[in-house]
């Protein structure tokens, strides 16, 4: 017979890990990797002022060809992040939105995703 076990964390995880997707409305110039970060800190600052721009967050990956991203913040950061992201609306006057494909309090949790495996 199987046995059901349930596992709960003792302690809440420290950071939270966010795999992020900036689209942009044309094909105009492309945001680096330091210009990503401050996009982020933008998003921040527009929707929770000062205080939000202070949030800790951090830029793990960045790809420039597909615009994706790995970020860090501490988890008690992590709503004001994703609603900051969410409700940014223009990089550049150009129209742009900020899709979070996944999110995990686990690094390693990010490295697959099992909708986009090819068998």
């Amino acid at each position: 017979a199987a046995a059901f076990e349930r596992r709960v964390l003792r302690r809440a995880a420290e950071h939270h890990y966010l795999r992020v997707r900036l689209e942009l409305s044309d094909g105009g110039a492309r945001p680096n990797a330091a210009q990503f970060k401050q996009l982020v800190v933008t998003a921040l600052r527009e929707l929770h002022g000062e205080v939000g721009a202070a949030l800790p967050v951090d830029v793990l990956t960045y790809e420039e060809k597909t615009l994706s991203a790995i970020l860090r913040v501490i988890s008690s950061g992590l709503v004001k992040l994703w609603s900051a992201l969410t409700l940014l609306g223009f990089y550049q006057n150009r129209r742009c939105a900020f899709r979070v494909l996944q999110t995990s309090p686990f690094l390693l949790a990010l490295s697959g995703n099992s909708r986009e495996l090819v068998l």
